[in-house]
């Protein structure tokens, strides 16, 4: 009979990786963190007691860190952040932590309005109910919830005290807030903020209210979190630099970037309540699997378990498979079987023509060729810069936003194009299997690049975009994803040549 496995005593890192530090100096507090603040410069310690004594809901090591933390005083009483950005990973208590900051607002400090938001009115309503049921359920909190009080009518629920103060939902959209006057605001899953409408809505609605603060809680996002990624650089660079903005506050709970899925030591950044709620075995089941994996399955992780921004979550080329193709190096050996391929990112702001080559021990080496951000200069050179180079084929996608500027590669003049010798090819059926291609060389390491900062920038950035079982490339959020395609091209037209024609009668990569 096998022993069962003994999980490891390994605990989760109570103090977040990044965060403001306090403003209070002095010796240390009973915070027991090393900190100065005390009961009298944190309202966070009332939480605390009213956890324990109230609820009689212990918070977590973390939790009370972070409540004691956020709840840093100005010497004047008012909160010291206005607006606190926590991240954390998933699963380690963040809404257990929001309801006993709610209920504390709500029946130990009377706060006239407390809004809670979330991407999903389903999901702000889940902890609205539960934190009804804890008022309900301790007799303390029962006796001051006002008759008919409780209004569960779907989007109007509300909790109401006996001395006016109320709890109330809304979804996080440009309407979430407007209208109100918020004395304390939980905006739950900032990384689904996609633009600034929902921040826009709820949180100017705190500016009348000279103690008001709002908690933004989250796990980390991709490039389309772009409310959190703006409110945390500015919240970094205050840290750094003590410039800016020092009423926006930053705790976070995090893996450092380039940590692998299995790192124990960035599963405990990330994961405060690893040991205490969260099994690590079990975490790095999962870890291994999604390293195993990587693409989609990789990059979910780390957003969702170690708390890491990544560009995408369904990336097109595995990022650790791309960085190992890397092979500085030319197309000098292979210049009688170049290719060229050209492409127009989809707001038509840049443009790009790389050129790809299949080398002798099977696999296709890429090099950036040009790369424009001015489409008038773009028509002027591309026919020069094509003869410079002399390829056997130069091709485009028709069926793309390339296909506007057609004419410059495609039409036959008098002015000798296309030159001897070159074929000039529309990729058109087959762009879903040119994509797809190009991502299972790199998967394969068959494809040779020198590094070129243009292509890993969009290599970083390119999703795929879903066509039932099939996918081409895409780029959600800002940047562009022309260089992949162009890629992409050039590699697809390299590896279906015919016969190698002899050396030296084109001109020079």
């Amino acid at each position: 009979m096998t022993a069962a496995a003994v999980e490891p005593e390994v605990y989760g890192s109570t103090t977040p990786r990044l965060f403001t530090p306090p403003l209070v100096s002095g010796p240390p507090g009973p915070c027991g963190c090393g900190c100065a603040l005390t009961p009298e410069t944190s309202y966070g310690f009332d939480v605390e007691e009213f956890a324990v004594n109230v609820l009689a809901r212990p918070l977590d090591p973390w939790q009370r860190w972070a409540a004691i933390h956020g709840g840093e005083l100005l010497p004047d009483g008012r909160p010291r952040f206005l607006i606190l950005l926590i991240l954390v990973a998933r699963q380690n208590g963040k809404t257990e932590l929001l309801v006993i900051l709610i209920l504390f607002w709500l029946f130990v400090e009377d706060r006239r309005l407390v809004l809670g938001t979330s991407t999903n009115l389903d999901y702000a309503k889940e902890s609205w109910e539960k934190a009804v049921e804890l008022a309900e359920a301790v007799d303390a909190l029962a006796e001051d919830i006002a008759p008919n009080g409780i209004r569960r009518a779907n989007g109007e629920q509300v909790l109401r005290t006996i001395h006016h103060a109320r709890y109330k939902i809304a979804a996080s959209n440009r309407k979430g807030g407007r209208s109100l006057t918020i004395h304390r605001l939980v905006l739950d899953e900032l990384r689904e903020h996609a633009d600034w409408s929902a921040y826009g809505a709820a949180v100017p609605a705190m500016n009348a209210v000279s103690d008001a603060q709002g908690w933004l809680i989250s796990n980390q996002g991709d490039a389309r979190a772009v409310v959190l990624h703006s409110l945390r650089k500015a919240a970094l660079d205050f840290i750094e630099t003590g410039e800016g903005d020092e009423r926006l506050g930053l705790l976070e709970w995090s893996a450092p970037d380039g940590s692998k899925a299995t790192d124990v030591s960035a599963i405990q950044a990330a994961n405060p309540n690893v040991g205490y709620r969260l099994s690590l075995s079990n975490i790095l089941g999962a870890a291994r699997r999604a390293q195993r994996a990587g693409g989609e399955e990789l990059a979910t992780f780390l957003t969702e378990i170690l708390c890491m921004s990544v560009p995408m979550l369904d990336p097109a080329i595995d990022a650790g498979k791309w960085a190992d193709c890397r092979d500085p190096g030319d197309l000098s050996a292979v210049r009688g079987r170049v290719a060229l391929c050209f492409d127009v990112s989809i707001d038509g702001r840049h443009a790009t023509l790389a050129a790809a080559a299949q080398l002798s021990d099977g696999r296709v080496r890429v090099e950036a060729v040009k790369a424009w951000d001015d489409m008038k200069v773009m028509r002027r050179e591309m026919r020069a810069v094509v003869r410079q180079v002399g390829p056997r084929r130069v091709g485009w996608f028709p069926s793309g936003p390339a296909a506007a500027y057609a004419a410059v590669l495609d039409d036959n003049d008098q002015d000798g194009w296309p030159p001897e010798g070159v074929e000039v090819e529309g990729i058109r059926a087959e762009v879903p299997a040119v994509c797809m291609g190009f991502a299972e060389l790199v998967d394969a390491g068959d494809v040779a690049h020198s590094d070129d900062p243009l292509f890993n920038a969009q290599v970083g950035g390119t999703e795929k975009g879903r066509r039932g079982d099939a996918w081409v490339f895409v780029r959600r959020g800002a940047g562009h994803c022309d260089a992949t395609y162009a890629m992409a091209g050039a590699v697809h037209l390299a590896r279906t040549l015919p016969e190698e024609k002899p050396a030296g009668w084109f001109g020079v990569v």
